[in-house]
């Protein structure tokens, strides 16, 4: 069951039941019947008291939902945690539900409950291990509490409001090294290339004199109340950047090619880290909670994060073409090479890619279905470099 049922009340505690009684008390008070007219206010008072008692205590709950993290990967498990108080001086019967949509529970119920019984100023725990099923961002929480009293005559219910944001990266799947689109002006730059490249800042450190004054970071400076200028990384590293274009899938219909090339760009990113290269993406589709889908290409610890949860976030529903997207912004530094993902050859992707070529920036495209469209000379099946068949 994915929910308790509801505990059912006896017929004298319905207002049928209750009209009753009060007829029979008045026919008791008539006929001055004292057996009658006693056991008609014991089930008056009695309902009333019990009534008064599901009331009070359902209005004296206070109630905590935690999770033990919020970033984590399909197939990872997540302990989702419900603390429930009892701030009454009245023992309360308490059963609590909860939505985990995109979650799975170990009995297989699309919400996470439980019941216990609570004293005065008792606190409680629920506790369930779930399991990421797939990619998005969720809200966990939110959860029902249903209070009564002891007798299990009345109940008051109440929705908390305290839904907590989980997200789920796309999975993480083994990928084919693919030899990456570039262009190197000066060769292979490296500790001495003449050319400070602004987007690898390893660090800052007092200011030396002689040094350029537009190396100076102005923020660490107001920080540390003296000049500090920033520490630059060897050039060495490649700045790739990813774009996935929504518009071919959607038009499609091709939830499980998104699906499935959200996990190689999820994978190909991971795979450059690891190595060195400087990553960052852009999509032009609607993002979950947020006003767009890009990550500006860069190298520090958040850099791959920030990238992933753009992933997780993004929804199978185009905002703007590719290629607007990336005349909205400066996106495109020095020296950048670019891996595209769509679902087909033509369309939105083709104009992406041709303004690539005119602004002389390397490129490779993996799509899902080739046979779309015309296929250019540097156009892949994405089938090509994924090491993993397609869950069924």
């Amino acid at each position: 069951m994915d929910e308790q049922a509801p505990r059912l009340s006896s017929f004298f505690l319905l207002p049928p039941g209750l009209v009753f009684v009060g007829i029979l008390l008045f026919i008791g008070l008539l006929n001055r019947q004292q057996p009658l007219i006693v056991l008609s206010l014991l089930v008056l008072g009695t309902a009333g008291c019990a009534k008064l008692w599901a009331r009070l205590c359902g209005s004296r709950l206070a109630s905590r939902t935690a999770v033990d993290r919020s970033r984590l990967f399909p197939g990872e498990p997540l302990a989702l945690t419900l603390e429930v108080g009892n701030r009454s001086v009245l023992p309360v019967a308490l059963q609590v539900a909860t939505p985990i949509g995109g979650f799975l529970h170990p009995s297989g119920a699309s919400a996470a409950s439980g019941e216990a019984g609570l004293l005065w100023y008792q606190t409680v725990e629920f506790r369930w291990m779930l399991t990421a099923s797939h990619r998005g961002v969720f809200r966990l929480g939110g959860h029902r509490c249903t209070a009564g009293d002891l007798f299990g005559f009345f109940d008051s219910t109440r929705t908390a409001d305290d839904a907590l944001e989980v997200v789920v990266y796309p999975r993480i799947v083994p990928t084919a090294r693919f030899p990456l689109p570039r262009r190197d002006f000066f060769g292979i730059p490296g500790a001495e290339s003449p050319i400070r490249d602004p987007i690898y800042i390893l660090g800052t450190r007092d200011y030396q004199p002689g040094r350029p004054a537009k190396h100076i970071h102005w923020k660490a400076t107001a920080r540390h109340h003296r000049l500090q200028e920033k520490l630059f990384e060897p050039t060495e590293q490649e700045k790739i950047l990813l774009a996935v274009d929504v518009e071919g899938f959607a038009r499609l219909g091709a939830a499980q090619d998104f699906e499935r090339t959200l996990e190689a760009v999820a994978s190909v990113a991971v795979r450059l880290d690891r190595e060195g290269c400087a990553v960052g993406l852009i999509a032009n589709g609607v993002a979950e909670g947020r006003k767009g889908s890009v990550v500006a290409i860069g190298r520090h610890p958040q850099q791959l994060p920030t990238l992933l949860e753009a992933l997780a976030r993004l929804r199978m529903e185009p905002a703007v073409p590719l290629l607007e997207a990336v005349r909205a912004g400066n996106h495109l530094p020095w020296g950048i090479s670019c891996v595209c993902f769509s679902a087909e050859n033509g369309g939105g992707t083709a104009s992406f890619l041709e303004y690539f070529g005119r602004r002389h920036v390397p490129a490779i495209l993996f799509v899902t279905r080739p046979g779309v469209g015309a296929v250019p000379a540097n156009a892949r099946p994405l089938e090509a470099i994924l090491l993993e068949e397609p869950a069924a």
